[in-house]
Order: structure tokens, then C-alpha cells, then sequence
């Protein structure tokens, strides 16, 4: 990964309580059942889901060239998390936010997604607002 920072991890094997799976490809089109937005936002089983505690690089909307590749990077590796195995879900404080996503924490093996994305550069935790990828 270019600009993404660290090289991917492997992706964390999954346990026995890790029961979600499905085959995710990129969202492009009107049916949307498992696939994948970008860095931080899926669908599974028709429901859209964002992943808690993280944000990731803009691809609809960057603010620069960097964010936009980076954008593109952190959908790649989200896409391939999620296609390398079953996986877990659980739901944080919220149950969705405030564009009816569901916010949930996603875990394979007891390893958050979302931090592996962080830990490759991917991502960066959630602050409450977006940061600067620029």
C-alpha cells in the first residue's frame, strides 16, 4: 500500500463464535447486499452497516488526490477483511447514527477490524468529527 503507512497485516483467523460471513465486492450499483461503501461503511445482508470507532479516508468527497487514493486503499482492504473469512458483529452504544446506519463493532477472532485498518494506516480512530487525510 503506497501511502497507506505500515504494510497489510494478516487478516485475524476467525473463532468458533465468528458465525457472519459473505462474499463483499464493491458497491456499484442499486442492489446493495454485501458490499462494500468504503473504508468504514458496508452492507451485509441488506443492512448498511458503519463500523464503530473508526473513520477512514473520503472516496466520494475528498478534499485532496492523497485522501481519495487512500480512500480507494482502505475500501481494497476492507473489502478484503471481510472476504477472508467468517466474522462477528456487536452493536456499541448507539445502535445506529444519524443517517440510519447501523453502528456496529466487527471482529474476527476476538480483532477488531477496524483497528487493523488503523494499525496499517488505514484508518484513524473516530474523534468525532473527520480528520485531515491531506
Amino acid at each position: 500500500m503506497e501511502d497507506g503507512g505500515a504494510q497489510p497485516l494478516a487478516a485475524p483467523a476467525a473463532s468458533a463464535s465468528d458465525t457472519l460471513s459473505g462474499h463483499f465486492t464493491n458497491c456499484d450499483g442499486p442492489q446493495r447486499v454485501n458490499c462494500v461503501v468504503d473504508g468504514d461503511t458496508f452492507w451485509f445482508a441488506g443492512d448498511k452497516i458503519r463500523i464503530l470507532d473508526i473513520n477512514t479516508p473520503e472516496t466520494s468527497s475528498p478534499q485532496c488526490d492523497r485522501e481519495y487514493a487512500l480512500g480507494v486503499q482502505a475500501t481494497e482492504r476492507l473489502t478484503e477483511l471481510l472476504n477472508a473469512g467468517p466474522f462477528s458483529m456487536e452493536s456499541g452504544p448507539e445502535d445506529t447514527d444519524r443517517y440510519g446506519r447501523l453502528l456496529r463493532r466487527v471482529t474476527r477472532g476476538g480483532r477488531n477490524l477496524g483497528e487493523v485498518l488503523i494499525d496499517e494506516g488505514l484508518a484513524e480512530r473516530w474523534r468525532g468529527y473527520k480528520g485531515n487525510w491531506c
